[in-house]
């Protein structure tokens, strides 16, 4: 299923996630600038959350991703490691992310790039701006066929 296809609960979602591939033409603007646009993302989808979108990091503008000291572990993805944003003038802390070497079912992670929508000022999946999932913990995109309720929001960790 793409991510512009029919109604998609996200209690449907399974866990352990899914990786699938994306149909859709993704594009992410911030100051005016388009900094990645690629029709090569996948998504993840997990129980609760809407979908996560990883962008080869080979289509993001050079210079754009400043790898920053610090990870985190996903019990299912593995190790992340963190990217600051630099744009023109501007650095978005923590911003985006990536799974170098994902775990077992999960290596088509690998050379892509997340990030929060939240953090930038534009994020399309094909002709649709995204909302960004609640919170800053989770880093799901919502499209118009993605139905909640989400988790992320305060007081929704403990779900």
């Amino acid at each position: 299923m793409t991510a512009n296809s029919a109604k998609e609960s996200v209690w449907d979602y399974p866990r352990p996630p899914r990786v699938e591939p994306v149909s859709s033409h993704i594009e992410v603007v911030h100051n005016g600038l388009t900094i990645v646009s690629t029709n090569g993302a996948v998504r993840v989808l997990e129980t609760s959350h809407p979908p996560t979108y990883y962008l080869p990091i080979d289509d993001f503008v050079v210079g754009i991703l400043a790898p920053v000291g610090g990870t985190t572990v996903c019990e299912f993805k593995g190790t992340a490691s963190y990217f600051d944003l630099v744009i023109t003038d501007e650095r978005i802390d923590r911003a985006a992310w990536t799974y170098e070497n994902p775990a077992n079912g999960f290596e088509s992670l690998a050379g892509r790039v997340a990030l929060y929508a939240s953090r930038v000022d534009l994020c399309q999946v094909g002709d649709e701006t995204v909302i960004p999932q609640e919170g800053d913990f989770y880093g799901g995109w919502i499209t118009r066929n993605i139905e909640g309720p989400f988790k992320g929001a305060p007081g929704t960790r403990g779900w």
